[in-house]
């Protein structure tokens, strides 16, 4: 593994304020929001799909869609969860494996058999629907496993932060431009794993940058206590991060 299963820290954290300004809308049967740049401003044929950490599509994700829409994206965020996401900050006891395998129902299950098909019918739609024909991708926590698997079907430059579930093979896979946002304290991308990752990404010989923000935890680039002055300034450092690997390899 190139990083850890997902665990307690993927399903805690913050809810920032702010008004999301995206539209609500369905690509084929899945939810999905929509974050359209100023058409003054936006980027032509170009587009961001955001796949998000397992509380899917709420508050944080559209707020970081709409930044990403304010810096001339097109951003899609996809629910990669069938309607059922993971709530923040679940009860004590909640398990995030058994929730993979079988969902909160037990009978929608989150694995790559069931994850893979909306990611390449987002990719579609965003190629058909809107004429993208340069697409970046960014994945946080459990979406960064399906940035790494899915650069056959379209994607041309990946973001991940934090990334959780992704094998080394599915590292291998991309192969193009791909930047980390890694937390000092993390469980799922620890020290060796992420060191693991450079040395993957260097063997495949594709631009890869790995940035590591200090006094930050998993899930620091979505869900980060915006009151603390290092994790907001981690947080917005990890986004600019992101626009800035866009603006120079997507454009």
């Amino acid at each position: 593994m190139a990083s850890n299963p997902p665990g307690k820290c993927c399903t805690v954290g913050l809810k920032h304020d702010g008004e999301p300004t995206g539209a609500e809308i369905k690509v084929g049967k899945h939810a999905a929001y929509l974050a359209t740049p100023d058409p003054a401003k936006a980027h032509k044929d170009t587009a961001i799909l955001y796949l998000p950490d397992v509380i899917g599509i709420w508050q944080n994700s559209k707020l970081m869609a709409d930044q990403y829409a304010a810096n001339g994206y097109l951003t899609l965020v996809i629910d990669l969860f069938n309607g059922d996401p993971v709530k923040l900050n679940p009860p004590e006891g909640f398990d995030v494996f058994k929730w993979v395998e079988k969902g909160t129902d037990g009978n929608t299950p989150h694995t790559k058999e069931a994850v893979d098909p909306i990611v390449i019918d987002a990719i579609k739609w965003l190629q058909t629907e809107k004429g993208i024909k340069k697409l970046g991708a960014v994945g946080y926590c459990f979406g960064a496993k399906y940035v790494a698997r899915h650069f056959a079907n379209g994607i041309n430059v990946g973001y991940m932060a934090h990334p959780s579930f992704v094998d080394e093979d599915e590292l291998r896979g991309f192969k193009g431009p791909l930047s980390i946002s890694a937390a000092e304290t993390d469980s799922i991308f620890p020290s060796e794993k992420r060191h693991r990752s450079e040395e993957i990404l260097k063997e495949e010989g594709h631009p890869y940058q790995i940035n590591l923000y200090s006094g930050v935890v998993h899930g620091f680039a979505v869900r980060a206590e915006i009151s603390q002055k290092i994790q907001k300034f981690a947080k917005e450092q990890a986004f600019i991060q992101a626009v800035q690997w866009f603006d120079n390899f997507l454009l």
